[in-house]
């Protein structure tokens, strides 16, 4: 019996996509759905590829699958792949491997690596981005996990991930160990939640402060997307402005103003906290979709609550430079914060994570593609050890060559009482990164006052630690010292 390289389980859309790419690039792809009528769906529908084998249960479709065996999971985040893992445990041996493509939680990938690696198998969470069409024609992927398993699973994955540069590089490449890979993907979304905010906001000072139509913004995105800011969100974004209902007006004026989503924003926000990172736009950009979702309260408040006019005198060409450079500025903060959320988290969980290999597997494939991140391989590919993108050559001279242009915009939409809360945010954590001083000092003065929570002196040696009994009167005003 013919068998296959890989198995696949959950044949919702992206699973057969993925294994209908896979198929392409050669592979013999064995599947299996919790509804089983999918499969033999599935197999009719593909003609009855004969590189494709239907199982009518799991005991059937481990058989199928040639050794060491690798199970690819495409099913709901969640219960549902430990429910998976569970049954698939006692119908695999040891050394095969189990995939998990689904936007998993990374403290759920790093448990069940533990856990199938405790059964004497390996264990992978593979973040898969591109959507539908990713999927179909080339995803960027993501994998962590057992490194041991990397080298089973490196073939398939790298053939069917999509290619850039010579059209030979892969978006795929092994991230690092358990978590690392659905982390990556995390963090990817969290970008994407930025970005999509960000362009958001562009787009509302156009309709809104400068009174533009639909065409005249599907004009102007065409235009970016030659330059500096030639990405995917922003092509998708001139084609959603281009694309006419049947009455032959604009879809998007249709759509209801409240945006959806899947957790992983939130899930980036709150590992930030965790690690005291200041991911500052990522956060307003999951809130701004918090804030999208109080619809009838907005529009409730609207006949309630005044501003200004949102009209924004002036040039309007000169605005709509500036507004480029802004969004620009606010993109390579977006990314910024992102890398530094990665760096932390490596330091964290023992990662060994290559930034400039993450660059490129996002080159291509994924939702946040663009030209703007080879710069970011070609800053770590100089100096692995950065800190902060800023400190590049080149991310330092953009964001400062922008500042004048970043300001003015905020300035104008502040003025006229349109809301910027990714854009604004990340001009504040540069305008704070940038300094030497904060007011810190003063917060750390009132812990101490009310919960006696110490705090170290500019004058004293760092780790030394200081107590004042605030209360007091001139010379009743006593210090004490604590070791750290």
């Amino acid at each position: 019996m013919k068998k296959a390289d890989i198995g696949l389980i959950g044949l919702a859309v992206m699973g057969q996509n993925l294994v209908l790419n896979m198929i392409d690039h050669g592979f013999t792809v064995a599947v299996f759905n919790r509804t089983v009528s999918k499969v033999d769906e599935f197999v009719q529908a593909s003609g009855h590829n004969p590189n494709l084998l239907g199982a009518q249960s799991l005991e059937e479709f481990v058989a199928f699958l040639e050794k060491p065996r690798r199970v690819m999971l495409m099913v709901k985040a969640g219960a549902p792949v430990d429910e998976f893992i569970e049954h698939l445990l006692p119908l695999l041996e040891s050394g095969d491997i189990i995939i998990d493509g689904g936007n998993s939680n990374y403290e759920d990938t790093i448990r069940r690596t533990a856990t199938v690696e405790s059964k004497g198998l390996y264990y992978i969470g593979a973040g898969v981005s591109g959507g539908e069409e990713g999927a179909r024609f080339g995803p960027s992927i993501m994998p962590g996990g057992s490194p041991a398993a990397w080298p089973s699973v490196k073939p398939i994955f790298q053939s069917i991930a999509a290619k850039v540069g010579d059209g030979q590089t892969p978006c795929c490449d092994w991230v690092g160990e358990n978590g690392a890979g659905h982390y990556v993907k995390m963090v990817h979304n969290g970008i994407e939640y930025g970005d999509m905010q960000l362009i958001g906001e562009a787009y509302h000072i156009m309709k809104e402060g400068l009174g533009m139509h639909a065409d005249e913004i599907h004009q102007t995105f065409t235009e970016w997307n030659k330059g500096k800011l030639d990405s995917y969100l922003i092509q998708i974004s001139a084609d959603i402005f281009a694309f006419k209902d049947t009455d032959g007006k604009p879809l998007v004026d249709k759509i209801l103003d409240t945006v959806g989503q899947k957790g992983t924003g939130k899930w980036t926000g709150i590992s930030a906290l965790e690690l005291g990172i200041p991911l500052s736009l990522i956060v307003e950009a999951v809130l701004s979709r918090g804030l999208s979702a109080l619809k009838e309260e907005r529009v409730n408040a609207s006949q309630v609550l005044k501003g200004p006019q949102p009209l924004i005198p002036g040039d309007k060409n000169a605005l709509l430079n500036d507004l480029h450079d802004a969004l620009y500025a606010s993109k390579i903060i977006s990314y910024t914060q992102g890398y530094m959320l990665m760096r932390a988290a490596a330091e964290e969980y023992h990662w060994n994570l290559n930034y400039g290999g993450v660059a490129l597997m996002w080159r291509g494939g994924c939702i946040i593609r663009s030209a703007f991140l080879g710069k970011i391989k070609q800053a770590f590919d100089k100096d692995p050890g950065l800190r902060n993108l800023l400190l590049d050559p080149y991310f330092k001279t953009e964001v400062e060559n922008a500042q004048g242009a970043w300001r003015r915009v905020i300035s104008a939409a502040v003025q006229s009482g349109i809301p910027l809360p990714a854009m604004s945010s990340a001009l504040s954590f540069y305008d704070a990164y940038r300094r030497a001083w904060l007011p810190a000092n003063l917060l750390q003065a009132q812990r101490d006052y009310f919960g006696a929570h110490t705090y170290e002196r500019l004058d004293q040696p760092r780790g030394q630690f200081f107590h004042t009994n605030w209360t007091g009167r001139g010379g009743d005003i006593t210090s004490n010292a604590y070791n750290a």
